[in-house]
């Protein structure tokens, strides 16, 4: 697939499906592949990494017919996108909210900014393991997709995490230059990355570093049209 110049992709050209609707009844979106979905991509479950989405999304507008074999989610949390928070509307982070044999009830904290000692806010986890509208829908698309491997799009770690050392994540590790890790290095209760080795689904977490939307474009947005674009993404590796 001979992808889109850059000048003629202001705005999407492919249409998405609904695979559910959020806390507020806004509806979540997902543009599937043409055929089977061998991989998974998704972005924005924390509403306070935008750039995630808008990385991904000029990724997605250089395509003129939808992927041979990966489906894309823009925004796995549209409410925290459009309030800027990191949780849902309902004050949950998405990411700690998947039943997982680690899930804990407790808030979790997190850093107000990325430096050592900013102060450190605590956000909820759900009143039960996967008690979130979002969380629900997402795993019943897997369940449906039944995807080979995911790439869930986060900011700001600068990192490819993959436990595993997929040849996918080392391909995406040398192409942009992120250091390849097993673990971003901290607990994460309830992830999707945990939940996903406990169904054995190949995760990487895909850290964007700390950078401006265009240097972030320059690095991952054509690498990630590479990935849209091929008939079998895992040639690539």
């Amino acid at each position: 697939m001979t992808p889109r110049p850059i000048s003629e992709r202001a705005a999407l050209l492919l249409k998405p499906e609904t695979y559910g609707q959020s806390a507020l009844g806004r509806p979540l979106e997902i543009w599937p592949a043409a055929s089977k979905t061998r991989l998974l991509i998704f972005a924005g479950i924390h509403g306070e990494e935008p750039e995630t989405t808008v990385v991904l999304s000029r990724a997605l507008r250089a395509l003129t017919k939808p992927s041979p074999a990966c489906s894309v989610i823009l925004a796995a949390n549209p409410d925290g996108i459009l309030h800027g928070t990191r949780g849902n509307a309902n004050g949950v982070d998405l990411n700690r909210n998947f039943p997982t044999a680690d899930w804990q009830p407790e808030p979790v904290p997190y850093r107000w900014l990325f430096e050592e000692g900013s102060p450190r806010l605590t956000i909820g986890t759900g009143s039960s393991p996967g008690s979130e509208p979002e969380t629900q829908a997402l795993l019943a698309l897997i369940k449906r997709l039944q995807p080979e491997q995911a790439i869930a799009l986060h900011a700001p770690l600068g990192c490819m995490d993959d436990p595993l050392e997929t040849p996918l994540a080392r391909w995406l590790a040398s192409r942009t230059g992120l250091p390849l890790v097993a673990d971003v290095g901290y607990p994460t209760p309830g992830s999707f990355g945990t939940w996903a080795a406990e169904h054995d689904l190949p995760v990487i977490t895909y850290e964007l570093p700390r950078q401006s939307v265009e240097e972030l474009t320059r690095v991952h947005t054509e690498l990630l049209v590479e990935l849209l674009a091929a008939e079998d993404p895992f040639q690539l590796a």
